[in-house]
């Protein structure tokens, strides 16, 4: 058997199919324990503690070789970002298997001893049921989970007036979503970062940073990194707690971190004079029309303030005269009727022409991966 009964006080029946926690205890001879020990100590900080594998959203996934140091150093350093502590209740709604949940979740919270609230699935009334029920205090996840609670008719059935701090990323954050989260979900502070399973977080922001800066930059350097801006605005990672390399592929290694030891991330952004990282799309995404570059997330971040749109996501297409033009999928808010006029309409208001999309497709969700990025080679399949 490999399930070991717990006692909490209650009449459970005895089972065979169950180890008692006595009888459990009772196996740990002199010799197994030191048997344990050994292990541990034959254990350093630069071997192998985990291989992750990457979303697979732009390309074949690959496992990432992360040793202990890294493992622990990442985990420190946002669990410092986001201020945990022991008073705090943490809802882990993002995948265990992805660095979010696993690095950023779990061992953060172990680090910190703050008390975990594992969920599996998500489910938004789920949550607010459990942000109430649990006095969650710590709620990270991806914009979309925010935006569907403020979304959400029965969200002032819950009191959820504990939260103290949000940490999201992997997709534009608006401004207005920040002082929402802040004003309607009475949050301290909302944070976003930025990293990949690579480097697991690189930048990230601060509890006293104000929502201008949350909303157009993804933090500063954490976790002993350098960020740097190189060709075509890749954006460029070295330090200690970058991946020592790909499981079995040292050719995509190679090509992954240069001599230097620099990460090259395949991301596009820029650094202002503080040292804050704007994310602005990743290289993959980046569409030419007309002989100029658009970079979806600029259009992204402009449509998301349309009234009416609770998400959007937009890919380049082939068009005969522009070599490339912009196709948003766009999940609209119920009882808010939105036209594609409407859509070409406001964003040729708000953006220049080469970069306003030239057709929309309305869908019920966008697809994701577990970890609630948007799967833009989904997207590109779709013919009509």
């Amino acid at each position: 058997p490999t399930v070991v009964r717990i006692p909490l006080g209650g009449n459970d029946n005895p089972s065979d199919d169950v180890i008692e926690w006595d009888d459990f205890l009772g196996l740990a001879t002199e010799s197994s324990l030191e048997q344990a020990d050994e292990r541990a100590r034959s254990v350093q900080p630069d071997d192998v503690s985990d291989i992750l594998f990457t979303s697979g959203t732009t390309g074949r996934s690959k496992g990432v070789l992360s040793a202990h140091r890294q493992l622990i150093g990442v985990a420190r350093a946002w669990a410092d970002c986001a201020a945990l502590t022991p008073d705090d209740n943490y809802l882990i709604i993002n995948p265990f298997f992805h660095s979010f949940g696993y690095k950023a979740g779990f061992v953060a919270a172990l680090l910190a001893g703050s008390t975990v609230v594992p969920m599996a699935v998500f489910d938004t009334e789920k949550v607010m049921a459990i942000v109430a029920q649990e006095n969650i205090s710590v709620l990270p996840g991806a914009p979309t989970i925010y935006q569907s609670i403020l979304d959400h008719p029965r969200r002032g059935d819950y009191d959820m007036s504990n939260l103290r701090v949000a940490v999201t990323g992997a997709a534009p954050v608006p401004v207005s979503l920040v002082e929402r989260m802040q004003n309607e979900l009475s949050f301290d502070a909302v944070l976003t970062a930025y990293g990949q399973t690579e480097a697991v977080v690189a930048t990230m922001c601060r509890i006293d940073d104000d929502p201008v800066t949350v909303s157009n930059s993804s933090g500063r350097a954490t976790a002993d990194f350098e960020v740097r801006i190189g060709d075509k605005g890749e954006i460029l990672l070295r330090g200690p707690n970058v991946m020592l390399g790909y499981l079995d592929d040292p050719e995509a290694t190679a090509n992954t971190i240069d001599e230097d030891g620099w990460l090259h991330t395949g991301d596009v952004g820029v650094l202002d004079d503080r040292g804050y990282l704007d994310i602005t799309d990743r290289l993959k995404d980046m569409y030419i029309s007309g002989g100029f570059n658009v970079y979806p997330a600029e259009v992204e971040a402009a449509l998301l303030r349309l009234s009416g749109v609770h998400e959007v996501a937009v890919i380049g297409v082939p068009d005969e005269r522009m070599g490339e033009v912009g196709r948003a999928f766009v999940v609209p808010l119920d009882g808010h009727p939105l036209t594609e006029d409407d859509v070409i309409a406001y964003a040729r208001e708000k953006l220049a022409n080469f970069k306003a999309p030239r057709s929309v497709r309305f869908v019920d969700a966008l697809p994701r991966n577990p970890s609630g990025k948007v799967l833009k080679n989904v997207l590109r399949e779709e013919k009509s």
